[in-house]
């Protein structure tokens, strides 16, 4: 876990660091692992050298984990087809709004 307080994000968060195609490496803060038709997505959020993300652009990826060996480390995949993309960029916006009425409902309550 990494601590970034200069992020504006959670004090703590999970990160991943990605090498790209071009070699190139990210840190990403991982934002929340989804279900969709029976696959899981990742939904990374890449950050700048700062911590920082100031787009807001995610990245989607197909994610799975050896169930038989918890140390493996997870494989990440390329989402290639147009309609599969869609279906888990929705599935998120779903996620966003979930979250944006817990945040509502516990502003309540204090």
């Amino acid at each position: 876990m990494a601590k970034n307080k200069s992020n504006g994000y959670d004090d703590e968060e999970m990160t991943v660091e990605l090498e790209l195609d071009d070699g190139e490496k990210v840190t990403c803060a991982i934002i929340t692992i989804l279900t969709v038709d029976k696959q899981d997505y990742i939904v990374l959020l890449p950050l700048d050298e700062d911590g920082n993300n100031d787009d807001g652009e995610v990245w989607f990826y197909r994610y799975s984990e050896n169930e038989d060996d918890p140390n493996e480390e997870p494989v990440l995949g390329y989402i290639d087809d147009d309609e599969e993309y869609e279906n888990v960029a929705d599935a998120f916006d779903e996620y966003l709004d979930n979250v944006e009425f817990d945040e509502v409902v516990n502003e309540d309550k204090e």
